[in-house]
């Protein structure tokens, strides 16, 4: 039995409808997370699990036992929030203990359990100190180390690591998987950030206007999207026009106006005369100047029309004849100072036969 369920759960406010029949399950012991645009409903679904906030149609219930009517604070479910919530006044072992001293939990209890937090988070030897004497990802450190002190079956993370800069949030991101799994407890992670998303999960639900277009574990979300939305909100993707030509079993053979037939990898929905997009990664095109690689199957000429050094790798924008722009991305893994290919250079382009997923209208 899942440790969280979520059935049939909708929530409207006014004539937005902030949840649209949404259904999910949650193991335990799992890394699972939400991610989806601004408004999507992830974070009032989180609400919902904390008991901040109740469904109109549908239930939750965790450990097969309905939450409805169960205040936040008897749920065993904790939240950490963005803004950490930390007491300044208090110092960080007075905020991580401060939920066991809420509950009555003996003072010599209260100290194992407080040391056991602490050193879970690495904070030992900033017990005494302030949240103002501490870095951003101290603060999140310790709004960890007091979400976890009195165990609770699902811990929540509304966004923690989005006001961290660029560099601690991956180093946090690091520390996150590694104390999930050495705990064990269920993780229920909330971000818009698809990186993020893909980095941390061992499942992800995809959400849009209030539905969910796609569970699945972080490589499937990513080489196998379901739909246009999921493709184009998850990293970065190639979009081209097309009209299915023949579905046999082992591949599809499709025409893109101005550029003539493609081949692509086999998709059950397929039918002759379907239009969709093929959907191409920019890691699957290889760039070269010249005449591209005909043993690829689809090969393209194209003109460079802009192209973004990234530090490991370069992302070129390449403009076809046919006046679609395709973008790929190139490992600067040689030594020495990174060439670039110059705006307006003649390159070719080609992927494998068996690249991209298929998406039809």
């Amino acid at each position: 039995m899942p440790l969280l369920e979520i059935r049939k759960v909708s929530r409207r406010f006014g004539d937005l409808k902030a949840l649209d029949d949404v259904s999910l399950s949650i193991e335990a012991g799992e890394f699972f997370t939400l991610v989806g645009p601004s408004g999507c409903g992830k974070t009032t679904l989180l609400r919902m699990i904390a008991g901040f906030d109740e469904p109109d149609d549908g239930e939750l219930l965790l450990d097969g036992r309905l939450l409805a009517g169960i205040s936040p604070e008897k749920r065993p479910v904790h939240t950490v929030f963005q803004s950490y919530a930390l007491f300044p006044h208090l110092s960080v072992a007075q905020n991580v203990a401060f939920p066991l001293e809420m509950a009555g939990v003996g003072r010599d209890e209260r100290r194992r359990r407080l040391a056991e937090a602490l050193a879970l988070v690495a904070l030992t030897d900033k017990a005494e100190r302030y949240p103002n004497e501490l870095s951003g990802g101290q603060k999140q450190r310790v709004a960890l180390a007091r979400s976890l002190i009195d165990q609770p079956r699902v811990l929540l993370l509304d966004e923690p690591l989005a006001a961290l800069d660029a560099k601690l949030r991956e180093q946090i991101q690091g520390e996150l998987i590694a104390l999930q799994r050495k705990i064990g407890i269920t993780f229920v992670f909330v971000t818009h950030s698809q990186q993020e998303a893909l980095a941390l999960s061992q499942r992800i639900a995809v959400m849009n206007q209030g539905r969910i277009e796609q569970i699945g574990a972080p490589a499937e979300i990513y080489n196998y999207p379901k739909n246009r939305f999921v493709a184009d909100f998850i990293g970065t993707i190639n979009l081209l026009p097309v009209e299915v030509r023949e579905a046999a079993a082992d591949h599809l053979r499709l025409f893109a106006s101005g550029l003539g037939d493609l081949v692509g990898p086999p998709a059950a929905t397929a039918r002759p005369g379907q239009h969709g997009v093929l959907a191409l990664r920019p890691e699957q095109v290889g760039i070269v100047a010249g005449v591209p690689a005909q043993e690829l199957g689809n090969h393209f000429q194209g003109r460079v029309r802009d192209y973004l050094y990234l530090g490991d790798v370069t992302v070129y924008k390449v403009a076809l004849d046919n006046g679609v722009i395709v973008e790929a991305l190139v490992a600067n893994s040689l030594p020495g100072p990174t060439r670039f290919l110059e705006r307006g250079d003649p390159v070719g382009i080609a992927w494998r036969r068996d690249a991209g997923v298929y998406l039809h209208d």
